[in-house]
């Protein structure tokens, strides 16, 4: 037996295999050259042994071919082998010159009736290119299975796959992967008990490795940044969002390799915009592509189309899970807010419609204990001041903020509130929260209080009327219109002023009496806090009322 196995190949440093130096070589070009030379250096040696690197398939691909030249130039081809029986026939030049009949020739003639295989073959087969890629794609092979499958969805489909011509790849006209016509064949019976949300083909390519894929978008010319697809662009966000799981799991490397699909998912997004995707939409898409080896372009451009449509954005929308240890990706929903305020063409009702939601949107995000003071008021301040009428959200966020993070100093407590709140636009009810708050400093709180005094000031001191002190009788007060006493008829419209007045002078009498409750409140609150006085404090209280 010794005498048969006479030669040791080793392929790819992985596996040995013992072969009878004749049989092997009868049917390959290139081994026979490689043990020719081996002889060369070998003289005497009745056994040699040879290295074989780079092989298609491994040692499988090898068994194979050992398979086919101990069974005399014979074997049996199959959809799941034929990929790799044609590269190893053509990497160890398995050709007609060297036996008539040889494994390349069989090959090929298998694969000239690659048209006529059904649509699971095609798959299988290109599924069995992922180990030898190179060697298939540089073969032709992939892109001769690829356009058979293109064929099969356009034969089962009502989509015309429409392959850019080699003369003119480059034109606007034929960078199009797909354009929308009448149905032309029946659909399978399993295509058909699929969903019909989407195509029937979507799940099947979804078992396809990331550079096939590719290979595939490139065959239509929409890779990258010539992505206007529609179609295209929805199947391979369905192709990410399954990968996405198996994404997580893998290395840096297994992550890069989606990048460039994601691009052309990003430039088809940025492309079709609003006309194809709603808001909601389009955030999906960027929570799905960012998680890929996103380029910088591509996440500003979608970043800046989604800012552009925040007042469409639900509370929900912007709870996203955070990447640098946060609960929340604070970093996100403020790069859109910058990207929406920074447009001077956005309406006062849509500005306030953003401010009411980032309101309830630091509500939410404030109990997060890794929520730093900077982010909590990059988020607050990146809004003007005209986007709220009212601050009583800003306050109830700062509220829970400062309940979950009880070891801010004073200084980062009273920037808080400084930074945030204007306190002239804080309800009645919640500047006397604020001043009962013990979690609020006492100089904030009295600036509060003052604001509010003097907003009371302002509107009493008003022309139109006057009133007297809160405390008397509501018969006692008098309203001076402007118009002549002696005036027997009065418009409609001067009513509806004389009424407006009436109300304002009872809401200025109701914050003269609560601001004469919260200053009794505030001294005693500054005598509790303060045990030490200083000699600021011996100065008499201001008139807040």
């Amino acid at each position: 037996m010794a005498e048969f196995c006479n030669l040791q190949i080793h392929v790819n440093g992985q596996q040995t295999f013992f072969v009878n130096e004749k049989i092997i070589s009868k049917y390959s070009g290139r081994l026979k050259k490689i043990i020719k030379q081996e002889k060369g250096k070998t003289r005497g040696i009745k056994k040699s042994s040879i290295d074989i690197d780079d092989f298609p398939g491994g040692a499988d691909g090898f068994e194979l071919v050992s398979r086919f030249c101990y069974n005399n130039g014979s074997i049996t081809v199959t959809v799941s082998n034929v990929p790799l029986l044609h590269c190893c026939a053509i990497f160890l030049g398995m050709t007609e010159r060297i036996s008539s009949c040889n494994l390349l020739q069989q090959t090929e003639t298998f694969l000239d009736g690659i048209f006529y295989w059904s649509w699971n073959d095609i798959l299988v087969s290109l599924k069995s290119c992922e180990s030898f890629f190179s060697y298939a794609d540089s073969s032709g092979l992939v892109e001769k299975l690829v356009f058979a499958l293109l064929a099969k969805i356009a034969q089962n489909s009502d989509i015309i796959l429409a392959a850019p011509s080699s003369s003119s790849s480059s034109s606007p006209e034929t960078a199009s992967g797909f354009r929308f016509s009448s149905p032309t064949k029946n659909i399978s019976p399993s295509a058909r008990r699929r969903s019909s949300s989407r195509p029937w083909w979507f799940d099947d390519l979804s078992i396809l490795p990331p550079k096939i894929i590719e290979k595939v978008v490139k065959s239509l010319g929409a890779y990258g940044a010539e992505n206007n697809s529609l179609v295209l662009t929805k199947f391979l966000l369905h192709y990410l969002q399954k990968k996405t799981a198996v994404i997580r799991k893998g290395s840096l490397n297994s992550r890069s390799e989606y990048g460039g699909l994601a691009g052309t998912v990003a430039y088809g997004a940025i492309l079709l915009g609003k006309t194809a995707f709603s808001w909601r939409g389009l955030f999906w898409i960027l929570r799905v592509v960012s998680q890929l080896g996103l380029s910088r372009d591509c996440r500003i451009g979608l970043e800046r189309l989604i800012g552009g449509m925040l007042d469409q954005a639900t509370l929900d929308d912007l709870l996203v899970c955070g990447h640098d240890g946060g609960v929340y990706d604070v970093n996100l929903v403020l790069r859109l807010i910058r990207v929406f305020v920074s447009d001077d063409s956005v309406s006062a009702q849509k500005m306030k419609k953003v401010g009411r939601l980032i309101d309830k949107y630091l509500g939410e995000v404030s109990p997060d204990q890794n929520l730093k003071v900077s982010k909590f008021l990059g988020v607050a301040e990146s809004l003007p001041d005209s986007a709220r009428d009212c601050f009583d959200g800003v306050y109830r966020a700062i509220d829970i903020y400062l309940q979950s993070h009880p070891t801010l100093s004073s200084e980062e407590r009273s920037r808080l509130c400084s930074r945030c709140l204007n306190y002239e636009k804080l309800s009645l009810e919640a500047c006397k929260d604020l001043a009962k708050n013990p979690k609020i400093p006492p100089k904030v709180a009295v600036q509060a209080l003052a604001a509010q005094s003097q907003q009371c000031s302002s509107i009493a001191s008003t022309p139109e009327f006057v009133y007297e002190s809160p405390i008397k009788s509501h018969a006692q007060m008098a309203l001076y219109n402007s118009f002549d006493a002696d005036s027997t008829s009065v418009s409609e419209e001067n009513e509806d002023l004389r009424l407006n007045l009436q109300r304002m002078q009872w809401r200025v009498v109701q914050l003269e009496r609560s601001c004469m409750e919260m200053k009794g409140q505030m001294s005693r609150m500054a005598k509790s806090k303060i045990s030490t006085p200083s000699p600021a404090l011996n100065r008499a209280m201001p008139r807040l009322c």
